[in-house]
């Protein structure tokens, strides 16, 4: 049976026949570690891993260690699914994670994160990162798989 889908004139089936998986990364962070790396450093931590997004989320939550460690989590896990980990220049303020208006989590990439992604990206692709995080204490875990779909535009 051969089903052809189309959406504003793209042959879905051609769209998934090209895209392809850049990474995968997971990551599995400690909350008590990470509450008492707040207490021990305060701003000093904060301010050097996460961007200041991330900081007026958290800190508007009423779990926001949680919070703090799924996006530390996050940002380990997209680093592995950038295939360097935290080195080869990347900064952890490289990395924000934020919230689509419906509570889905997703990540953006600047400085040489984004350089890395760029690099690893075919022509003619675009890159989409998935992120899912979730905590149950003492645990806070992130995955990302980074995605390469096809221009739909080539211009």
């Amino acid at each position: 049976m051969n089903l052809e889908v189309c959406f504003f004139n793209i042959d879905i089936n051609k769209l998934n026949e090209r895209k392809m998986i850049i990474g995968i990364g997971a990551d599995l962070a400690n909350v008590d570690r990470i509450a008492s790396t707040l207490e021990r450093f305060g701003d000093r931590f904060r301010n050097r891993v996460f961007t200041e997004e991330e900081q007026i989320r958290a800190d508007n939550r009423e779990n926001f260690v949680g919070t703090y460690a799924k996006r530390w989590a996050a940002k380990e896990a997209c680093s592995k699914a950038l295939g360097t980990g935290l080195r080869m220049g990347i900064s952890w303020k490289d990395m924000t994670v934020s919230n689509l208006s419906i509570g889905q989590p997703t990540m953006k990439l600047n400085g040489w994160a984004k350089k890395r992604l760029d690099f690893l990206t075919p022509n003619g692709y675009e890159p989409v990162i998935h992120v899912t995080l979730t905590d149950d204490y003492p645990w806070a875990q992130a995955f990302v798989l980074i995605e390469a779909l096809p221009r739909l535009d080539p211009n």
